[in-house]
């Protein structure tokens, strides 16, 4: 009778054993989401760089991992969203009046001081200040006026539309500089290589 129950018992233990493996080898099947800002992309190679978000918190997301990433765009076309914008701004302090920028030179982070000229909150992405009612469409940002050496940008999560002035000498960065690139998520198995592509900027799911 004993061995009966010790033999239940095993059977029993090797039954969850298995199972528990079968689970295992079943969520490494469903693979891995990857989620970041795009900073560069390359439509003709078909590959997308991002700096991963640390937090994947829509109202407070942290790019500040380092180095940046690359992944293979998928090779089915209906497993890709809408292509990303690319930008290298990561974020913007309107406390401390700083920006931070990924610089291509050097491989990493900036910080930049910067001289409020103007400065609005409370900004809707459907204010006239930077929607344009009579296209339906939204007004382009970031403005730079390399003449009087200012740059406006509109911050549509933090809904903050700054204009300020900086040192001649950063005006000679490219315009997506200053941009905010798209907030991606990638679904991958192998590493460097998407099966999906969702552009969740553009769905408008996570407010930039």
């Amino acid at each position: 009778m004993r061995k009966s129950i010790i033999i239940k018992k095993l059977g029993l233990f090797t039954v969850l054993t298995a199972l528990s493996f079968v689970f295992i080898l079943a969520c490494g099947k469903m693979g891995n989401v990857d989620q970041g800002r795009v900073i560069e992309f390359d439509k003709e190679k078909g590959t997308v760089t991002i700096i991963r978000d640390m937090k994947a918190d829509p109202k407070n997301p942290d790019y500040t991992h380092l180095p940046p990433f690359t992944y293979e765009m998928p090779m089915n076309p209906n497993e890709i969203g809408p292509l990303p914008k690319v930008g290298k701004r990561m974020k913007l302090d309107t406390q401390k009046n700083q920006i931070v920028i990924f610089d291509t030179a050097t491989q990493n982070f900036k910080t930049i001081d910067y001289t409020v000229i103007d400065q609005k909150e409370n900004i809707a992405k459907d204010d006239p200040l930077v929607f344009d009612k009579a296209t339906e469409k939204s007004k382009t940002f970031p403005v730079i006026d390399k003449e009087n050496k200012t740059i406006t940008i509109y911050s549509k999560r933090q809904k903050i539309l700054v204009t300020f002035s900086l040192p001649e000498e950063y005006f000679a960065l490219p315009d997506d500089t200053w941009n905010s690139g798209d907030e991606v998520r990638i679904y991958y198995k192998e590493e460097g290589k998407a099966r999906r592509f969702m552009n969740i900027s553009q769905t408008d799911i996570f407010k930039k």
